[in-house]
C-alpha cells in the first residue's frame, strides 16, 4: 500500500512538471493592470478533520514594475465608451496589498468547506494620453489607489486519498464579484478593469492538491494545480483564463520548525474586450491629437499586453508556537513567512510582479467533538 502511494504522488508530482514546461514553449504573454503573490499553504489546501475550523490571516506585499528592456507602453481600455485605443499609456508601477482571512471547516473526514475574503490596498501609477494630452503629446501623470474587499471565493473540498502519510484533495471555487469595478483615477476618469479591486463577474475555480510524507514526520512533498476561468462582466471585459502549478518540499528541522521551499508558475493568456479599435498618436505631435479609429465595430478583441508567464522560487519557514511555548494562547497555531524571489517572467512589455512576501497566521478550533 505505502509503494502505490509512493507511485501516486510521484506521478502527480510529475504531471506538474510536465505542466510546468508546456506553457515556457508557448508564445508568452504578460498582464497590464495588477496581481498578487501565490504560494502554497498547506492549511489553507487540506481537509480539516470533522468539526476543525482552522483560520488563516495573512497579509501579501506585491510589487510590480516595467522590466528592464520595455517600455510600458499598453493599449487604453476605455469600458464607458467601448474603446481600446492602442499605446496610449505608459505604465510605471501598481503595488497591491492584500489581507487574507481564509476559513477552512471540516464537514466530514473528507468533506470540507472554505471560504476566502480579501481586503486589499491599491495604488497604481501611469502616464496617460500618449500623443493625446500635454504640449507634445507626452501625456499626462495619472495615479490611481483603492481599498476595500476583493472578490470573495467559496469552496467545496474532498480528500480523495485520507492515509497516515498521503493526501489527494479535489477542490471547486466560485469566485463572487464582489470587489469594487468602478473606482476613479485621480483624473476622475474610470479606471481601466484589470486595475480594479474586483473583477466584476463570476469566476470558476477548480483546484488539485497533493502531498507525500517522503520520510515520516520529518520530509513530505507537496504539489498543487488550479485554473481559472472568469465570465465577461457588464462593461465588456473578460479576464484571461488563468492556471497556477505549484510544487516543494517541507523539512521539520526541529518539532516546532519547518522549512519550506517551492516553485510557483502562473501562466495566464490574454484579456478580452468587446470594443472598437482605436491608434494613438505618436509621441512628440505638437499639441496632441485625437486618435485615430481604426475599425469602429464593437466587436470580442484579444487585448495585447495582456497574459503572462511568471516562475517563481519561494524560500520560508513555519513556526509552531504551541511547541514553542504550552498555552491556552499559541495552543494548534503557528505563523509563517515565504519570500517570492521571480525566476523567469515575460511581462509582454507591461508591468511585472517583483519580489514579494507573504506573512500569516494560522489557528484551529475544534468546534465540535469528533464522534
Amino acid at each position: 500500500m505505502a509503494r502505490k502511494q509512493f507511485i501516486l504522488g510521484f506521478i502527480l508530482s510529475f504531471a506538474l512538471v510536465v505542466c510546468f514546461s508546456w506553457p515556457v514553449a508557448q508564445q508568452a504573454q504578460a498582464s497590464c493592470g495588477a496581481v498578487t503573490c501565490f504560494v502554497v499553504i498547506g492549511s489553507q489546501q487540506q481537509v480539516p478533520t470533522a468539526g476543525l475550523l482552522t483560520v488563516n490571516a495573512i497579509y501579501n506585499y506585491t510589487p510590480m514594475r516595467v522590466l528592464e528592456g520595455t517600455n510600458g507602453v499598453i493599449p487604453a481600455v476605455d469600458q464607458g465608451s467601448r474603446e481600446m485605443i492602442l499605446d496610449h499609456h505608459r505604465e510605471t508601477r501598481t503595488i497591491t496589498q492584500q489581507a487574507t482571512l481564509d476559513l477552512n471547516y471540516g464537514l466530514t473526514e473528507r468533506f470540507g468547506l472554505q471560504l476566502t475574503i480579501p481586503y486589499m490596498w491599491r495604488t497604481h501609477h501611469h502616464i496617460d494620453g500618449l500623443g493625446e494630452d500635454g504640449t507634445d503629446g507626452s501625456g499626462e501623470s495619472t495615479n490611481f489607489s483603492a481599498n476595500g474587499i476583493g472578490d470573495i471565493r467559496a469552496g467545496l473540498k474532498y480528500n480523495v486519498l485520507p492515509t497516515l502519510r498521503s493526501m489527494v484533495v479535489l477542490g471547486l471555487g466560485i469566485y463572487l464579484p464582489t470587489g469594487n469595478t468602478h473606482a476613479h483615477d485621480s483624473a476622475d476618469l474610470l479606471m481601466e478593469s484589470p486595475t480594479q479591486l474586483g473583477r466584476g463577474a463570476v469566476g470558476l475555480n477548480p483546484t488539485l492538491y497533493q502531498t507525500y510524507e517522503l520520510v515520516p514526520h520529518k520530509l513530505n512533498q507537496f504539489s498543487s494545480a488550479s485554473y481559472r476561468h472568469t465570465f465577461r462582466n457588464n462593461d465588456g471585459y473578460q479576464f484571461g483564463d488563468q492556471w497556477d502549478f505549484n510544487a516543494g518540499l517541507n523539512l521539520v528541522t526541529v518539532p516546532w520548525l519547518v522549512v519550506s521551499s517551492q516553485f510557483n508558475y502562473r501562466y495566464m493568456v490574454h484579456d478580452n474586450f468587446s470594443s472598437s479599435l482605436l491608434q494613438s498618436a505618436p509621441v512628440g505631435t505638437p499639441g496632441g491629437a485625437e486618435p485615430t479609429v481604426i475599425d469602429p465595430t464593437i466587436l470580442s478583441r484579444a487585448v495585447p499586453t495582456t497574459g503572462s508567464t511568471f516562475l517563481a522560487f519561494s524560500p520560508g519557514f513555519q513556526l509552531s508556537l504551541d511547541g514553542m511555548v504550552d498555552s491556552a494562547w499559541t495552543k494548534m497555531t503557528s505563523v509563517y513567512f515565504h519570500a517570492q524571489i521571480p525566476v523567469a517572467r515575460d511581462s509582454n512589455n507591461s508591468l511585472a510582479q517583483g519580489t514579494s512576501f507573504i506573512f500569516g497566521l494560522t489557528r484551529s478550533f475544534q468546534m465540535l467533538n469528533p464522534s
